[in-house]
């Protein structure tokens, strides 16, 4: 036995094919291959899921008899293994009062810092605390913001209440809200809104308790009204966009607005603990520095009793520094974090971890990082190496795959195609070998042809949101668009703060998760299923909805979910199989019928390639062979949308949208998640929109991209205050001649 290696036999996890693999430990080992290849499946569902059941096996039988046991992986065995710590790009926090000064513990020690050195003195470190009672302002009760509601686009004037006036989604014509405003009588509900007095319209909205009573055949009705305002700020006052469904989430952004708190300005604590200084400033105005400033601020605290404080803060804040987030501020909240950034402030909090011998695994952490950026975290990878710690890393990129001590290639192609190691060794061994992965890394950067011409362009003028000074470009017109810079530097601010904001008819494809139930699947989404339903019935005489997981023939266990979640005191949620229907999510009655042989649980399970040759209906095979062109052949089309990664995510909606013209599409890091070969292939995709007179702006750090750019926008140079700004603008050639491009610099030099 060796004890310098993890030792992982036969893993058969999805569609690993007995897996058997030696891992170095104390080293860097990257695990890549093509997307879907079983990547995951062996460092997260295989790896983690074991070291985390073996931890919980040590827990005492006390806490072990309050928790659910664990399945074992589909593993024969796996031995050698640490802790683990997985560091990926989940948020942080969903909530508004989680920020980065909390997630970082940051917050915690300038609250230390204050109570002990700050003037005048008020009391404890609590008394700093905007979720404590004794600190929050009383105003926005700790969140820093107000929640509110602009009138104008909550009401249409010219309406009555009876047809429609209030035009939020919980007040529609036939909606519970509404007929209980119809039934009460507390308004003339047939006088259009334009006639009500001033009275009238403030108690519409604003009320806070008006008491209703109402005479009926079974008694009396008795209720206080709440103003319509009143009542939906109540519903979202604390509550962050993640948290909301997908519909209300869409009402709260189009009716909802955040504003600064006018008590605090947004400072989050009352007056008394807004009082104290140190060195002259307060603490609402060092939440607001960013990070690299306030390092700066606490090289001049003296004195013996802040020395120790101020040096733990100054090594967190060297660590947030060095990985290229140095321009957020601890009031930023976490929610507003994309996941490179969670992610890269997770990995700068471990660095300040003391224990040794740890297993972090880290799920692709060069994604939305330009090649500057990428270097930063590669030096932090090393760091938790030296450390004395195992790094494993889920990785397409070529820059991290170089950076590692060992490699290990899944493949060869992906789904049922992939699942076995088609490499394991040293990074040089890797550049060498057969596999999809040695071939592109072996391969010369192409460069991006000949450049599409463009004559007409989209402008935008002196835009200011968040760092960006007085930005004006121009957008061309029918060709492709890269928006390039490193991270901060004001991308996502210019597209998707400005341009879509002034262009709503633009087709945005992003990161954002497709379906966050586990109900959703991509024949659902892409809008083959009720056809699949129909093609069962005629074959077997019945219902189209008997083949529902969402109706008749669900499993009445797990309501057609086909698992069943249990929480977890202190850790995860887990999903554990129903025992049921095995994870089938129908009915044994349902998964009897047959069509061409198959039942409806094996046809979802067929991969979208699969797929293609069982059906005959045309709309089917249309939309099948789209899912294969963007490259989600391997997908099974009965797959829950919730467990596709961004990637993944991306390119099914893009499947969604193709073969359409005249449009502007906007895409934000479309090769998140992607192989080098899958790259290939989404580049010719995008070629193929413009080709057909689409319009296409991509943000993107990946090389490859933005060498067949036909116009580059590059922002800068830097990230946070010392961005925001265009750095220069022209063909990719163009773009390599700027001495101030970080883009033009790698560009030339890959």
């Amino acid at each position: 036995m060796m004890s310098d290696r993890i030792v992982v036999a036969n893993a058969r996890m999805h569609n690993l094919k007995g897996v058997s693999v030696e891992i170095p430990r104390d080293r860097i080992v990257v695990f890549t291959g093509v997307s879907g290849s079983g990547k995951s499946s062996l460092v997260f569902d295989t790896i983690y899921t074991e070291a985390q059941r073996q931890l919980i096996e040590t827990f005492s039988s006390f806490a072990r008899a309050r928790l659910p046991k664990l399945s074992k992986p589909d593993v024969e065995e796996i031995r050698n293994i640490s802790t683990a710590i997985v560091i990926d790009q989940k948020r942080m926090g969903t909530t508004l009062r989680s920020t980065v000064g909390t997630a970082t513990e940051l917050y915690t020690y300038l609250r230390l810092l204050f109570s002990r050195c700050g003037k005048p003195f008020i009391g404890p470190s609590f008394v700093f605390g905007f979720n404590h009672p004794a600190g929050m302002c009383p105003d926005c009760t700790g969140l820093g913001k107000r929640i509110r509601i602009d009138p104008d686009l909550l009401l249409d004037r010219e309406k009555s209440i009876r047809e429609g006036a209030i035009v939020h989604p919980d007040y529609k014509v036939g909606a519970w809200n509404w007929r209980e405003m119809v039934a009460i009588g507390l308004f003339d509900v047939d006088k259009k809104l334009k006639d009500f007095s001033e009275n009238e319209l403030r108690d519409l909205l604003y009320a806070e308790a008006i008491p209703v009573e109402k005479r009926h055949g079974a008694g009396t009705y008795t209720k206080n009204y709440q103003g319509v305002v009143r009542k939906l700020e109540r519903l979202h006052i604390n509550k962050a966009k993640e948290q909301l469904s997908a519909a209300r989430r869409n009402a709260y952004e189009k009716y909802f607005v955040y504003s600064a708190c006018d008590a605090c300005g947004g400072s989050r604590i009352n007056e008394k603990a807004r009082s104290v200084k140190l060195n002259g400033r307060t603490i609402p105005e060092l939440v607001n520095l960013e990070l690299s400033d306030l390092g700066a601020f606490l090289g001049t605290i003296e004195g013996d009793v802040a020395r120790p404080i101020v040096r733990k803060m100054q090594q967190m804040l060297s660590y947030m520094v060095e990985i290229d987030v140095g321009y957020l501020s601890l009031n930023r909240a976490v929610a507003t974090l994309s996941g490179g950034e969670s992610q890269r402030v997770k990995m700068a909090r471990q660095l300040g971890c003391d224990l040794v011998e740890l297993m972090y695994i880290l799920d692709e952490p060069s994604i939305g990082l330009h090649p500057k950026d990428i270097d930063a975290m590669v030096r932090m990878l090393r760091r938790l190496r030296d450390k004395g710690n195992s790094v494993l890393v889920v990785e397409h990129d070529p820059t991290v795959i170089r950076c590692a001590d060992h490699a290990i290639d899944i493949g060869p192609g992906a789904g049922r195609g992939g699942g076995e190691v088609v490499y394991a060794g040293g990074v040089e061994g890797l550049l060498q070998s057969a596999g999809i992965t040695g071939e592109y890394l072996r391969r010369r950067a192409a460069g991006g042809g000949a450049r599409k011409a463009w004559t007409e362009a989209i402008e935008i003028r002196d835009a200011t949101l968040h760092n960006l000074k007085n930005v004006s470009t121009r957008i061309p017109r029918g060709v492709l668009t890269c928006v390039t810079g490193v991270a901060g530097s004001g991308k996502s601010s210019l597209i998707h703060g400005v341009f879509l904001d002034q262009h709503r008819d633009a087709i945005c494809i992003d990161q954002s998760p497709v379906g966050r139930s586990s109900r959703s699947n991509p024949a659902t989404y892409i809008g083959f299923f009720d056809a699949v339903r129909r093609e069962f019935a005629r074959a077997t005489g019945t219902d189209p909805s008997l083949f529902s997981f969402n109706s008749r023939g669900a499993c009445p266990v797990c309501k057609g979910l086909g698992t069943i979640s249990v929480e977890m005191s202190f850790l995860d949620e887990v999903k554990i199989v129903c025992d049921e229907c095995e994870g089938k999510r129908y009915t044994d009655e349902v998964l009897a019928l047959r069509c061409k042989g198959k039942s409806i649980h094996e046809v979802l399970k067929m991969t979208a390639e699969e797929a293609q040759g069982f059906f005959e209906e045309r709309e089917i095979g249309r939309k099948l062979r789209i899912l294969c062109e963007v490259g989600l052949d391997y997908l099974e089309i009965g797959q829950p949308l919730s467990t596709l990664s961004g990637g993944e995510a991306q390119r099914i909606k893009l499947a969604a949208e193709l073969h359409k013209a005249g449009n502007i599409y906007v895409m934000d890091e479309p090769t998140t998640g992607l192989h080098m070969a899958d790259i290939e292939k989404l580049t010719r995709i995008v070629r193929g929109l413009v080709d057909n007179e689409n319009t296409v702006i991509v943000i993107e750090h990946n090389l490859d991209v933005i060498r067949q750019a036909d116009w580059i926008i590059d922002l800068g140079p830097e990230g946070g205050s010392k961005g925001g700004r265009i750095v220069c603008e022209g063909t990719p050639e163009e773009v390599m001649r700027c001495p101030e491009s970080h883009t033009g610099r790698y560009l030339k030099g890959a």
